[in-house]
């Protein structure tokens, strides 16, 4: 079953997994480390990041090393960047009333 990226980064866990594996490949077991849920928790997790194509598997040896794949991240970034367009201008028209009050009361 593919999965949604949306659907995967919902979820708090899952966004803390992304942000450890963002500077450098870990291995399941040192990702479950960080969180106080079982090493099957984890792994599931895992599964779900990987089907959607977030994070990509290494395999060295019998070790699999689970890093963050740029990639999709870009896509994510691509899609929130319409909403920061939005953001950005209705910021600058509040900026725009707020210097025009404060001109008001010269």
């Amino acid at each position: 079953m593919r999965r949604d990226v949306f659907q995967a980064i919902a979820d708090p866990t899952r966004r803390a997994i992304i942000l450890l594996i963002a500077s450098q490949a870990m291995t399941p077991n040192a990702i479950a480390e960080h969180f106080d849920t079982s090493r099957q928790a984890v792994s599931k997790h895992l599964q779900i990041l990987t089907e959607c194509e977030l994070v990509k598997q290494e395999h060295n040896g019998r070790e699999i090393y689970y890093q963050l794949d740029a990639n999709k991240m870009k896509q994510i970034d691509k899609w929130l960047d319409q909403f920061k367009k939005i953001w950005e201008s209705r910021f600058n028209e509040l900026d725009n009333v707020l210097l025009t009050l404060k001109n008001k009361k010269k």
